[in-house]
């Protein structure tokens, strides 16, 4: 296999499939646009979800890109030798265009030409899907990787629960995907091993997706999909420490350079030990996905995405006072990963004061927590039985005032108390299946639900904008929505809670406008004759050099991906549920739409 560099394999891999008619695109912000199942883009064709269901893309049917992604539902395994919290996915896109045999062929041809990874045919292996009653054998897939010269042997025909794709909602696009995995060469660890055993013999490193069927409800069957579309997933940080012939993704150039720095910063070496090393992986990666985090807007809150960011610092602060250096001086790692990622992310240098300044800021709001935390234990000690602190009652002081179990057990030593251990862990696995539930609820991905009345709310939000700005105040702009089928919830910026008085205009301006049934008009232009034409838009630099403009004549200008209704007459009548604070200088509106 060839080693390659990261910078390289961007380009290797982007210009690959420029030179098979796609056009690249840049990667969407952390934070999912309109899209309330998930907290985090969680994979590359997240921010793509319109196309996939027919809208037409700005940029083409055929896409590339490398998507900035973060997944916390194993955020605890971080510190072994693949978990990360954020990651990038390399991902190419036929949307209604070329179909298997092509992306296979492509796949293979990345995979093994020496004039890309060089990867010997003979290492590689494969799944396919294996049918069920509700769909048949991939056997064009099979086939497709047969011609291409992967042995039968190497040819794995897998369960639905393995090579199945479906949205989160239960409806919409889905189909079988096909998966690519390195074979480490490792003993087989049993008659049947295949790719979908964790004994490590197969290092997964892609997968194709193939959405060729559409489901209209949960429950009900399979059609052929009009649209039949291509998602390439392959994983940047995953393939770049096996093209290099490491044993960690931690080993590779992404995190080295902060690994050293840590050294520096604590005075110890990262091969001491075990726990050592543990403890500068977990550093490492959580600085690395906060500075990605707050680049894209996250602040540190007890909600949403602002506290799965808390969660990262504090949990980075802890480590940092085992390996026995200031949490303050975490913020001295923030320009170590802004120089591995400028060159592709340069919004990060722009941003790197800022990104600082909330993660000093948020070390210091912690060192009085712990404080606050230490007095809890006091008041909690005094009533412990028979000599035991309670398990709940470790799990809260870790969850509500960041006390990892090793400081707890300190302190309890001191009273002569023994802490409940199994507990403990029992709250905290109870703990992880929750936030695994609430942070990555779906599928390979998350999607948002794309009926008739979520594209409505989606429309009805553009109105809302363009009221609030002229009610209100011309500056105010969107700071984040989430629209589900019942209701939207818009978030903006504004110093003060709506009167009674001002939320009635708002309403009735957005009726207004429904009463009216304007058109909505698509027009396809370059990102700068949207912004000379006064096209509103604070996501635009996901969309790439074209991109698609939404017009309500008179009363809005936005650029989006859509989808949206035809005409502002199908809202039927719009009404404001309720106002209230979102977090400092941002207001939040839930609202819906009525028959």
């Amino acid at each position: 296999m060839k080693k390659l560099t990261a910078k390289q394999l961007r380009e290797m891999w982007i210009k690959f499939y420029e030179e098979r008619g796609h056009v690249f695109i840049p990667s969407a912000s952390l934070v999912p646009e309109n899209d309330p199942s998930v907290l985090f883009t969680t994979a590359g064709m997240h921010p793509l979800v319109p196309y996939l269901l027919g809208e037409k893309h700005p940029s083409g049917k055929r896409l590339v890109d490398i998507q900035k992604c973060v997944r916390t539902g194993d955020i605890d395994d971080v510190g072994d030798d693949y978990h990360c919290t954020f990651f990038e996915m390399m991902g190419n896109w036929s949307l209604g265009d070329y179909f298997k045999k092509e992306k296979i062929a492509w796949s293979y041809e990345f995979l093994t030409s020496p004039k890309y990874l060089d990867i010997k045919k003979e290492d590689l292996a494969v799944t396919v899907f294996a049918g069920d009653e509700s769909a048949p054998r991939d056997d064009e897939s099979y086939n497709a990787w047969k011609n291409c010269g992967i042995p039968e042997s190497k040819i794995f025909f897998l369960p639905k629960k393995n090579n199945w794709w479906i949205l989160g909602s239960g409806v919409g696009p889905c189909g079988p995907d096909s998966e690519m995995f390195i074979d480490t060469g490792k003993p087989k660890c049993c008659k049947d091993c295949n790719p979908s055993c964790d004994c490590g013999k197969y290092i997964e490193i892609g997968n194709d997706v193939f959405m060729e069927y559409v489901k209209t409800s949960k429950d009900g069957e399979l059609k052929q999909n009009k649209q039949k579309n291509v998602d390439t997933g392959f994983g940047f940080d995953r393939l770049l420490y096996i093209s290099n012939g490491l044993e960690s993704v931690y080993d590779s150039e992404l995190f080295m350079p902060i690994i050293k720095k840590i050294e520096e910063l604590s005075g110890r070496f990262y091969l001491l030990n075990e726990e050592t090393k543990r403890n500068m992986r977990i550093i490492a990666d959580h600085i690395r996905a906060s500075v990605f985090m707050i680049s894209d807007g996250v602040v540190p809150l007890n909600v949403e995405q602002g506290y799965v960011l808390r969660r990262l610092l504090r949990r980075a602060i802890n480590c940092a006072r085992k390996l026995n250096f200031n949490g303050d001086d975490l913020t001295k790692l923030v320009g170590v990963v802004v120089d591995i990622y400028k060159d592709f992310y340069p919004e990060l240098k722009e941003k790197q004061e800022l990104i600082e300044q909330v993660i000093l800021q948020e070390s210091q709001k912690f060192s009085k927590t712990l404080g606050q935390g230490i007095k809890e234990f006091e008041k909690v000690a005094q009533y412990c039985k028979d000599g035991i602190l309670n398990g709940k009652t470790a799990f809260r002081l870790y969850d509500t005032f960041g006390f990892p179990l090793e400081l707890t057990k300190e302190l309890s030593k001191e009273k002569n108390l023994i802490v409940d251990e199994n507990g403990y862990l029992e709250a905290f696995k109870n703990h992880q299946e929750k936030s695994k539930a609430n942070n990555d609820k779906v599928f390979k991905g998350g999607l948002a639900d794309t009926s008739i009345r979520t594209t409505r709310l989606h429309t009805a939000a553009h109105i809302l904008q363009a009221g609030l700005k002229k009610l209100i105040s011309n500056d105010i702009y969107q700071k984040g929505s989430n629209i589900t089928a019942e209701r939207l919830r818009f978030d903006f910026n504004c110093d003060h809670k709506l009167t009674d008085e001002e939320k009635q205009k708002l309403e009735d301006f957005v009726n207004d406008v429904i009463n009216k049934d304007l058109p909505v008009n698509c027009e396809e232009m370059s990102l700068q004759q949207a912004k000379e034409k006064g096209a509103v838009g604070i996501f635009d630099s996901k969309y790439g050099e074209k991109v698609k403009v939404y017009t309500i004549p008179g009363v809005s200008m936005e650029i989006c991906g859509g989808p949206h209704a035809k005409r502002t007459g199908e809202l039927k009548h719009f009404k404001i549920l309720k106002e209230e604070s979102s977090s400092a200088g941002v207001r939040r509106i839930k609202a819906t739409i009525e028959d």
